[in-house]
């Protein structure tokens, strides 16, 4: 059998020195050797291939946050490369912090998600090399341009991270009037406020507040950032109230709502003026100053309807009724409630309507006026029956059941004392059928039974049963 040459392979200059480096080349390549076989292959990349350079070459084998990283060393950014490497480092602690507790994390790591870094890189150089030159507010501007940008639920804790960095970028700030400063207390105040520490968030809302105190600067919305701070502090007195309700601290939540509403009518905003009313209000009511939750909640009534508002006036309606409630003026607090209704009913409003309903149904039960009762829990659980709230109709229903039972007792107590026939037998088919029936009052005269009331029906049942009767 005759056997061909074999054919001779004409291999590149790359190919030879790559499969030198296989781990199954004989012998022991020095370090140096290495190093410069690695050289050979980058002079033969950048000479064959046009335009492919050392960079381009590291970029494809390196990861893109390497490559970032290794950019801003490069050129010259030091403090941004620091920055950016102890975020992801706390991006790798809050990782392993939730897998530790079995907790699945939906956020990917900041280096799989290159633009992200590319923000990182383009506005931290820039901060950067303003805070350089010491153009301070563009610093502020790159810094707060960041915060924007991770401005959602997945990055918030990077928002945080940026908002308390122009925190400390705006004292430095001497040329705009402290407009910087203002808006960093605000981002100060909603950080604090969202992690519930309200203390913290109402001292930078004071802080926010006094410095636009007779100003007219405007965030980029248009908004003017002194109505701004005042919503802001009288929304954060408001729960700082609330949570000393809860401890019983009633003097303390009623200054500290006086307060808000003092800032409110400073906001000029008159709905933010209402609301402020209705919580103060809400306090002296809890606190047993019913008198004067009267008058504020009439006063936040008149605000509401001056602005033809008829959810707010809804509202004041059904405050009131609950003071007038306390107070035992049962009669005035049915008037409000039937007014609530009415509104709740014209704005589609069905839970207002259930709790007026509700409310009315409790008072009318209370007076012993049972029928009325059941109607208007019977309209609670209609309107809770539209909602499909299965919560809420099993809590209507155990009212609507109290309230039938109540009526039904009253019926069969009337029926009981009357002592004649028809009452008997309404009893003894209530009771084989023991089916809900109609009470038909019973005059008063025949629940007297007195002994001459028994002789002379003896008498009369005596004649209907004689003979001649009979003919």
């Amino acid at each position: 059998m005759t056997t061909f040459p074999p054919l001779p392979v004409t291999c590149t200059k790359l190919a030879v020195l790559a499969k030198q480096k296989l781990p199954c080349s004989p012998g022991t390549i020095p370090r140096s050797q290495m190093i410069k076989e690695k050289d050979d292959i980058d002079h033969y990349l950048e000479v064959n291939f046009k335009g492919l350079s050392k960079e381009e070459v590291a970029a494809h084998r390196n990861s893109y946050k390497k490559s970032i990283c290794v950019d801003m060393l490069r050129d010259g950014y030091h403090k941004s490369f620091s920055e950016l490497f102890a975020l992801m480092e706390h991006w790798e602690a809050l990782w392993n912090a939730a897998e530790a507790q079995s907790l699945f994390w939906l956020q990917r790591p900041l280096e799989e998600q290159p633009d992200k870094l590319d923000n990182f890189y383009h506005y931290l150089t820039r901060a950067e090399t303003a805070e350089r030159k010491g153009y301070f507010e563009d610093v502020y501007n790159n810094l707060y341009a960041l915060a924007c940008y991770f401005n959602n639920s997945e990055d918030k804790w990077v928002r945080n991270h940026f908002y308390e960095r122009c925190f400390k970028i705006a004292q430095l700030i001497k040329t705009d009037g402290g407009k910087k400063e203002a808006e960093a207390q605000a981002h100060m105040g909603l950080l604090y406020e969202e992690d519930g520490k309200l203390l913290e968030a109402a001292q930078h809302y004071e802080a926010f507040h006094q410095l636009t105190q007779g100003r007219i600067w405007k965030d980029e919305t248009g908004h003017f950032l002194n109505f701004l701070a005042c919503e802001s502090l009288v929304r954060t007195y408001r729960l700082l109230a609330d949570k000393m309700l809860e401890k019983k601290e009633y003097k303390q939540a009623i200054k500290i709502l006086i307060k808000a509403s003092e800032i409110a009518e400073e906001g000029n905003d008159r709905n933010t003026v209402g609301e402020a009313a209705y919580y103060l209000g809400l306090a002296h009511l809890a606190a047993g100053e019913h008198e004067t939750a009267l008058t504020v909640f009439h006063n936040y009534s008149g605000i509401a309807t001056d602005l033809s508002d008829d959810l707010n006036l809804g509202r004041a309606y059904e405050a009131i009724a609950k003071v007038l409630q306390s107070q035992g003026e049962m009669t005035e607090a049915i008037k409000y409630l039937e007014k609530v209704v009415k509104i709740a009913r014209n704005n589609f409003k069905s839970l207002d309507v259930i709790r007026a309903c509700t409310m009315l149904g409790d008072i009318y039960n209370r007076k012993g006026q049972y029928s009325k009762a059941s109607e208007y829990f019977q309209q609670a659980l209609n309107t809770r029956v539209e909602l499909m709230k299965t919560s809420l109709m099993d809590e209507t229903k155990v009212h609507y059941g109290i309230a039938r039972a109540h009526q039904m007792m009253l019926m069969m107590k009337s029926y009981i004392e009357s002592t004649d026939a028809n009452s008997l037998n309404c009893l003894l088919s209530w009771k084989e059928s023991r089916s809900y029936m109609e009470y038909e009052p019973v005059p008063e005269e025949s629940r007297r039974v007195t002994g001459d009331n028994i002789h002379e029906r003896e008498h009369e049942e005596e004649i209907r049963r004689s003979p001649d009767n009979q003919n």
